[in-house]
């Protein structure tokens, strides 16, 4: 069973703007059309892990539903999932332990984790067991952080770093237990 954080990320560790904008992410011209360890990611998983507003951020896309797994929205607020997503998504309630035996119960053991908070709050419970981060060459100054304050300092292993586009830095570590 494993946790995978894959996410991109300024160089001041911001993972959206102030407004939540993402536009900063496709800055550098990519015209290989790398996909940057992406679909590796998605034949390690068996689901994906979000919040309501990645959830909601993925759906303002106005593009086809991009997800071949299936994927659960961890939500206290959100009643409705679109009638054409009822059978690749479901929303869960709860603390992330009982999310997690939830999920794994349905068997669905390794799953990438995104979205800010549910990031932010499994590491606060010391559930993440790779960090994959994409650093993109420029500084927010403000914005929604990649971290937040953690009862513990967690040490993680560096695994390795790749360059893409010249200028793009993948690094990705693993939780050291």
């Amino acid at each position: 069973m494993k946790n995978i954080v894959f996410l991109g990320k300024s160089i001041d560790n911001y993972i959206a703007g102030k407004n939540g904008e993402l536009d900063w992410l496709d800055m550098i011209p990519n015209p290989d059309q790398l996909d940057m360890g992406y679909n590796t990611l998605m034949n390690e998983v068996d689901a994906i892990l979000m919040g309501k507003t990645s959830f909601e951020t993925v759906l303002g896309f106005d593009i086809e539903w991009p997800y071949q797994k299936h994927v659960f929205v961890l939500s206290r607020s959100l009643k409705n999932i679109p009638v054409k997503l009822q059978d690749k998504v479901s929303v869960l309630q709860g603390n992330e332990k009982e999310i997690l035996k939830s999920i794994h119960n349905k068997g669905y053991l390794n799953l990438y984790i995104d979205g800010g908070k549910v990031v932010q709050n499994f590491l606060k419970q010391d559930l993440i067991d790779e960090l994959r981060l994409t650093t993109i060459p420029i500084v927010l100054g403000e914005g929604i952080p990649l971290f937040d304050v953690l009862p513990k300092r967690l040490e993680f292993e560096h695994v390795k770093t790749e360059v893409f586009c010249n200028q793009i830095v993948q690094s990705c570590y693993k939780r050291k237990r």
